[in-house]
């Protein structure tokens, strides 16, 4: 029989990286406690009542007004008709009412469906109509595109929010000149839209719902091998345990007797602002600074400087958009605690102005939406950036492994394979792909090439995945070349990704024309704006009289990707 000490020797062998953990970090978040994210916001409530919950545009609500808009949202779905299981498209940016709408819908039962505001009317009609949407909440700015996916698509109800709501006086001049003077709204028809003002009128209490920790929180879309977006199906026991895990991880080096403000800048409809800024931050009762528009950076720098903040999540394109603004240097960073990256790679000239900057190294992160979505993690407490993704949190398990399936030795490269109760519950209504996803003992292959060094420390070197990573955003390839190949002058087409300094990397379609055509790389383009989002758009599309193919047909993306990286004249591109 193992002693005590023997059993841990064990343990560390399996997992090295405990060895490195913290002191007051578990190797396992504790089973017992709330398992659904209702019951985990209902504590939080409680004990966070009076103090503010989050700011929008300068006005603060305290966690009391938050939970009695929520109850509110819950009462509407409920009164009209929705049941647990039914799903309500969110289709907003950082504004006052998300948290409302978000927590409302989660505790009526439904399930969220995060949709990207930037979306084209095709991608929003692909998700409405693969999730099966009852309900969709979206802001006025984007009306026109709603008009244009709904036309013959059935809706329960649409609910139509302002950036202004919730925000009593000051929210009413916000819309006016969000409306009238910045004229962000385009003229829609949406006759049978309802208002978010609508939905607020006060309504009997809504009923108790019965919500089961494996039920549907979440679906969380993302792409597939065959070009259409998949939705990773979250469930409350996921969601929530990764919520544990980050509290876990950064808990001991958060004072609990401080009023924490963390600046919510990367946008809630992404997994790992959802997760780490919408949930984790609020579970710790911290005030969220909204942004609304991060791409604005002397606004946000302007929101910066009215706020003493403690923690903050970026992604490299926006860690360098704000150090390349004069005006970030004289921010107070004289609370900051956490600067936590994701979503894509941090460059490490990034990283050392950053840490040059506020005096705070960059902790960097992993995740995907599969994986609800943090996997690793770097310590709180590191000195400088390190360059690698960290540690397992706790409760996780991951196995690097070769082309079939097999382990690979300390320190060689191979696919990042991740065990825990993050891991999402499979693709929804696509068992084929959640086959192709799981290991047989129940690993989920990542797609990302990592490797491991003696302390458990994990690192990514490369990707299996074809996908191109644009300031944070997935694009996949083959969704790309649908919209492209659709264009009558275009016999052939493949895209790659490149490095690129601003956004990560760059979108490039290689591009075979039809005999005859003479299309340039402009009306192409404007041709991929009607189908696609702005980031999805190939920075550069160069013209080939053929592309690389082996001896079967297939495509050689290794050769486009290699060309891609050779600079070369823009002209005609």
């Amino acid at each position: 029989m193992l002693s005590t000490e023997d059993e841990a020797a064990a343990a560390y062998a399996a997992r090295p990286w405990l060895a490195r953990y913290p002191d007051g970090v578990p190797a396992e978040i504790a089973p017992a406690g709330p398992v659904t994210l209702p019951a985990m916001m209902d504590e939080v409530f409680r004990r966070h009542a009076a103090h503010d919950a989050v700011e929008s545009f300068g006005v603060r609500r305290t966690y009391a007004e938050v939970e009695r808009s929520a109850r509110a949202v819950t009462a509407w779905l409920q009164a009209e008709g929705l049941r647990p299981g039914d799903r309500v498209a969110i289709m907003m940016p950082n504004v006052m009412a998300f948290l409302p709408v978000l927590f409302g819908t989660l505790a009526a039962g439904c399930t969220v469906v995060n949709v990207n505001p930037l979306y084209t009317a095709r991608e929003l009609a692909a998700v409405l109509d693969d999730s099966g949407a009852r309900v969709l909440f979206a802001l006025e700015n984007f009306g026109t595109t709603v008009e244009t996916a709904l036309t013959g698509r059935p809706l329960h109800r649409l609910v139509l929010v302002a950036p202004g709501d919730l925000l009593g006086l000051k929210g009413h001049l916000i819309n006016a000149v969000s409306r009238h003077v910045k004229k962000n709204v385009p003229a829609f028809r949406l006759p049978e839209a309802v208002r978010l003002s609508t939905v607020l009128r006060p309504r009997a209490a809504p009923e108790p719902v019965a919500i089961a920790p494996d039920d549907i929180a979440f679906l969380q879309y993302t792409g597939g091998t065959t070009g259409l977006a998949k939705g990773a199906m979250l469930t409350h026991r996921n969601v929530a345990a990764n919520v544990l895990q980050v509290e876990a991880w950064i808990g001991p080096f958060l004072d609990p007797a401080e009023r924490h403000v963390t600046i919510t800048a990367l946008p809630l409809y992404h997994i790992f602002a959802l997760t780490c800024s919408a949930l984790v931050m609020v579970r710790i009762g911290a005030c969220q600074v909204l942004i609304a528009n991060p791409r604005d950076v002397p606004t946000l720098i302007a929101a910066l400087k009215r706020r003493r903040f403690s923690a903050i999540l970026v992604i490299n394109t926006l860690a360098r958009a704000l150090l390349q603004n004069p005006d970030f240097r004289t921010v107070d960073f004289s609370g900051l605690k956490l600067a936590v990256a994701g979503g894509m790679a941090v460059q490490s000239s990034v990283a050392r102005e950053w840490q040059a900057t506020t005096g705070r190294p960059i902790v960097e992160g992993y995740g995907l939406s599969e994986t609800s979505p943090v996997v690793c993690a770097n310590r709180p407490d590191i000195a400088a950036f390190t360059g690698t993704i960290g540690y397992p949190l706790p409760s996780t398990d991951i196995s690097i492994r070769d082309i079939d399936g097999k382990p690979v030795a300390t320190g060689e490269r191979g696919e990042l394979c991740v065990r825990g109760p993050q891991v999402m519950a499979g693709y929804w209504r696509q068992p084929e792909e959640t086959a192709r996803a799981m290991t047989a003992d129940g690993y989920f292959r990542t797609g990302d090439v990592a490797v491991m060094d003696e302390s458990g420390r994990v690192a990514i070197v490369d990707r299996l995945k074809d996908m191109v990573i644009v300031s944070g955003f997935n694009v996949y390839p083959n969704e790309v070349e649908d919209v492209i190949a659709s264009h009558p002058a275009v016999a052939e087409v493949a895209v790659v990704g490149r490095r690129d300094e601003r956004a990560g990397e760059a979108v490039v379609a290689y591009v075979v024309r039809r005999p005859g055509s003479d299309i340039d790389a402009e009306a192409l383009r404007a041709h991929c704006r009607t189908g696609l989002t702005a980031y999805k758009v190939p920075r550069e599309i160069r013209f080939v009289d053929a592309l690389p193919k082996t001896n079967v047909g297939k495509i050689m993306r290794v050769a486009l990707r290699e060309d891609a990286a050779r600079p070369q004249s823009r002209a005609g591109t």
